[in-house]
């Protein structure tokens, strides 16, 4: 399919999806938001894909937050449809999806960039990262997922103290902070992802689906999370995968896992 606002590459059952809009420091708009939302559609049927990378064209953003110009003029009616309609179509929609997703955060990720790397499954950064939520700047405040992701990855008072400033923390105070898992030379994060996609795919790819969805559980209201973690623990047993893994282990041979 043809995009207008990024761009897509699959290589070793890698599909890398870069915003591209430099113009804008890759900025967040309506039409990108939906391109965003049909390549991770796409993604989701495609058995060619295993790992989603994230990721942001040139060297100086992520994602600089969301294109202001569109909104400026909302009403609070206008306002609330638009961050409904994006957590549906992008920003829940990643953080559920069944396959990895890995956000290469390079450079600004700020606003709804931040928002964007929090809902990928895990974040790595490069060492000129920047990252915040500076919405209360605008006199808005984060409407992706900001208020809710932030301080489960952070901490109530860190969340709370980064939000009410507006202010950005550089990528090792984003380690330190535990909202990335790593930090490395601009130059080495393609590489460095790519070296952690390549070892998630060693495993079953239909167990990792399983993981992804019993952990997301933890942080949804009114799910048992324990309870869904029995039964994907259950339905494994019932899985092709289970039995290559088994029987590699017993026979002392590395696992070729079907995917069933």
């Amino acid at each position: 399919m043809s995009y207008q606002n990024i761009l897509e590459e699959i290589e070793d059952h890698i599909l890398t999806i870069t915003i591209n809009r430099p113009k804008k420091l890759n900025a967040l708009n309506r039409e990108t938001i939906q391109e965003l939302h049909e390549a991770f559609k796409a993604a989701k049927t495609n058995d060619e894909v295993k790992v989603v990378i994230i990721t942001g064209s040139g060297e100086k953003a992520f994602v600089a937050g969301a294109d202001i110009s569109e909104f400026a003029d909302y009403s609070p009616k206008e306002g609330k449809r638009l961050a409904a309609d994006g957590q549906e179509k992008l920003f829940n929609y990643v953080a559920n999806f069944p396959k990895p997703v890995i956000a290469a955060v390079n450079g600004f990720a700020l606003g709804g960039g931040l928002e964007l790397a929090m809902a990928a499954h895990f974040r790595i950064a490069s060492d000129n990262a920047k990252m915040g939520l500076p919405e209360v700047s605008l006199g808005v405040i984060p409407g992706y997922g900001g208020t809710q992701r932030l301080p489960q990855l952070v901490g109530k008072g860190r969340a709370m103290e980064m939000i009410m400033t507006a202010g950005m923390i550089d990528a090792n105070q984003a380690l330190q902070y535990n909202l990335v898992n790593h930090v490395v030379e601009l130059d080495d994060l393609h590489d460095f992802v790519a070296k952690i996609a390549g070892k998630i795919m060693k495993n079953s790819t239909v167990a990792v689906s399983e993981a992804i969805r019993a952990i997301n559980a933890n942080y949804e209201d009114g799910v048992n999370g324990f309870e869904v973690e029995i039964n994907a623990f259950g339905r494994s047993f019932g899985t092709d995968d289970f039995k290559e893994g088994t029987s590699a282990f017993l026979n002392k041979r590395k696992a070729d896992f079907p995917g069933k």
